[in-house]
């Protein structure tokens, strides 16, 4: 037991010793203050360029099989809200008014969205369609993804798992461990670092996109009534996409409740 606790404590310290210490985002009315750990040499232009590749060869695919919506009223109404929200996105983190951001919407029963590192939004329309989103409701998903962009949290999760695999390689040529116990290292740095943050990234996610929305005059409550439409779609056997990374709960929906109160003055301020 004592091994592995060795095991794990270097680990972990080599994984942090390769990074720095940032906060990639203003706190906002809503508080959100965590320091994020980021490998040096993995930079936000590094990852937001490998992300676009990405993204553009999604589009490409979209594009090949005529599913590429651009001319809609459906592909306006996301633009338009899309636009509200961006416009705040510098309250946050003022570099973001020089991201290249781009908003697109393919067509697909699929009920997902995400905005990928830089700014790279797409929705898809099953999810508008099949739980009959109103503009709030697009506006709460859209915001909650800008967050999860702003706050870099792709960067973070790729900076963990480079990271890890580095302080697993580091542990065995150092200790010269076999496979069981390195093994043993990367689940005691896994459940140690990776997953408490992950459910941490969401609720960030949650607080800051509540505030994106209500700064942008979306109305911050029907953040609510998304995530319980969500929870209902999930009611099958197979849940929707977008709720495999982003599970609704009891816990989660009580913490926006909470947090509406901070953001709703921002609502009213932003109608008049």
């Amino acid at each position: 037991m004592r091994r592995s606790v060795v095991i794990g404590a270097l680990s972990a310290s080599m994984l942090l010793a390769g990074c720095q210490a940032v906060n990639t985002t203003n706190g906002g009315a809503v508080g959100v203050e965590r320091k994020q750990y980021m490998f040096s040499m993995l930079s936000t232009d590094e990852v937001n360029q490998m992300y676009a590749q990405s993204y553009q060869q999604t589009l490409g695919e979209a594009s090949t099989k005529g599913q590429l919506d651009k001319t809609s009223a459906a592909a306006k109404r996301v633009q338009a809200i899309a636009d509200r929200l961006i416009a705040q996105a510098p309250q946050f983190r003022p570099d973001a008014a020089q991201w290249k951001w781009e908003v697109n919407l393919i067509k697909s029963d699929e009920l997902n969205a995400n905005c990928g590192p830089g700014g790279k939004i797409i929705f898809y329309t099953g999810l508008i369609d099949k739980l009959k989103l109103t503009d709030d409701e697009i506006a709460a998903v859209m915001g909650h993804e800008i967050a999860h962009a702003l706050r870099e949290h792709g960067r973070e999760a790729m900076s963990k798992a480079y990271g890890i695999q580095i302080a697993r390689q580091g542990a065995g040529a150092l200790l010269g461990l076999g496979e069981d116990s390195l093994a043993l290292a990367d689940t005691v740095v896994q459940y140690s670092l990776t997953l408490p943050n992950s459910r941490g990234n969401e609720n960030e996610a949650d607080l800051i996109g509540l505030e994106l929305s209500a700064r942008a005059g979306y109305n911050p409550n029907a953040a609510i009534t998304l995530w319980n439409k969500m929870a209902q779609a999930s009611g099958g056997n197979s849940p929707p996409e977008f709720m495999s990374t982003h599970p609704a709960s009891d816990s989660r929906i009580a913490s926006l409740q909470a947090a509406i109160p901070k953001v709703m003055p921002l609502y009213e301020q932003a109608k008049k």
